[in-house]
């Protein structure tokens, strides 16, 4: 975490900036619980951002239509950190302090969820983590915090060593970033590398926020790689794999399933052919996903649907693990039973993903992975035959 920003964190906390834990209704009234969403909604990242936003909404429009939680509607107020650290920490500030909600259904991206920890873990106000699922939000385990997905270093071992299988005595070559979710992906690879025995012969770091790979493509190329971990965000693997394309080295490239977006499979065009992923989210063309589509359009405009991808489903059903702890607490609605009821959920199908389940010991919802292959004439992506 940036030394900067945690001792920013640590600071407020001293200075008495959140409310003390007896006033642990807040957000909540007689008709009314206000629920907070903290994230990047423009920007390249707001692709995730507004998708996740927008699965969110869905869950609170499908319980308002039902009643509410308890007969109280909910209200989600949401808060843009442009993926930007500084900025998470502002805007957790501002939910938490001056619209006082009760439990925050999202704290962004990598980098932004450890700036905010400090203040999130002080607050003890129920939050819950479906885009970003690094180690320190489970481990050890954070009695108000609670990520939804699949830890990423564990996500790329899976992957690669996936691909290994199915390309076997390849030689690899890994590009990765120079952050924390760079860091995540070296992990995860040079696992897989060692337990599979696999010959890397290139391996580069790239500063986040490049948009030119012909240097380190070329390089994979030169190096004799035959196959690649992508470890890029978004934009970033759909310049390497058009790079591969351009120069003609067409090999299997794998990317994390930050990327498994159709607008990713659409920019990657033909480039796409030989690029894989690992998830845990539902298809949309999938038949367990049939469900969870009919309420995309029953509850999201026109204009909205089309900025549908993997993070609605993911935003919808952490907020609905969220919203069913909520409603086991009854009237008497607290940020302790929250977060002990969130801890009790256990294979909760919610129709956008394979079954979400938390214990006491264990916060972080680990569903199971399938392999996938882009789908360029579709733009998307398909179960690998």
């Amino acid at each position: 975490m940036n030394r900067r920003l945690a001792a920013s964190a640590l600071g407020l906390l001293a200075a008495g900036t959140f409310l003390p834990a007896a006033a642990q209704q807040q957000g909540v009234t007689d008709t009314e619980i206000v629920i907070g969403d903290i994230l990047p909604l423009t920007g390249p990242p707001a692709l995730l951002g507004v998708a996740h936003n927008l699965g969110v909404k869905l869950a609170v429009a499908e319980a308002n239509a039902a009643g509410g939680i308890q007969g109280r509607k909910l209200r989600l107020i949401s808060e843009d950190d442009g993926y930007v650290p500084s900025r998470t920490i502002q805007g957790v500030r501002k939910l938490v302090n001056s619209d006082k909600v009760f439990a925050l259904t999202s704290i962004s991206g990598t980098a932004q969820a450890q700036a905010a920890m400090p203040l999130i873990k002080q607050t003890g106000l129920p939050a819950m983590a479906p885009i970003t699922t690094y180690e320190g939000l489970y481990k050890p385990t954070i009695k108000n915090v609670f990520a939804v997905g699949y830890d990423m270093r564990d996500a790329v071992y899976e992957l690669v060593s996936r691909m290994a299988e199915r390309f076997p005595g390849k030689k690899w070559a890994l590009i990765s970033q120079d952050d924390d979710y760079g860091e995540n992906v070296r992990e995860g690879f040079e696992r897989a590398a060692k337990e599979k025995k696999l010959q890397v012969v290139s391996t580069q770091v790239y500063k986040k926020g490049q948009s030119d790979f012909s240097s380190e493509i070329l390089k994979v190329k030169q190096s004799g790689a035959e196959a690649l971990m992508a470890g890029g965000v978004l934009g970033e693997n759909v310049t390497m794999a058009k790079e591969l394309e351009r120069v003609g080295h067409s090999i299997p490239m794998g990317v994390t399933y930050v990327s498994r977006v159709p607008a990713s499979a659409k920019m990657m065009g033909s480039a796409g052919e030989n690029v894989y992923t690992v998830d845990y989210v539902y298809l949309e063309s999938a038949p367990e996903a049939k469900g969870f589509m009919d309420k995309i359009d029953k509850y999201l405009s026109a204009e909205e649907r089309a900025r549908v991808n993997r993070y609605t489903f993911t935003g919808y059903a952490s907020a609905r693990a969220l919203f069913a702890a909520m409603d086991r607490c009854g009237k008497a609605l607290t940020w302790d039973c929250t977060n002990a009821e969130l801890a009790k959920v256990s294979n909760l199908d919610t129709v956008a993903m394979t079954p979400i389940s938390f214990t006491a010991t264990n916060h972080l919802a680990a569903p199971k992975l399938f392999l996938l292959k882009a789908d360029p004439a579709g733009s998307t992506y398909k179960p690998a035959p």
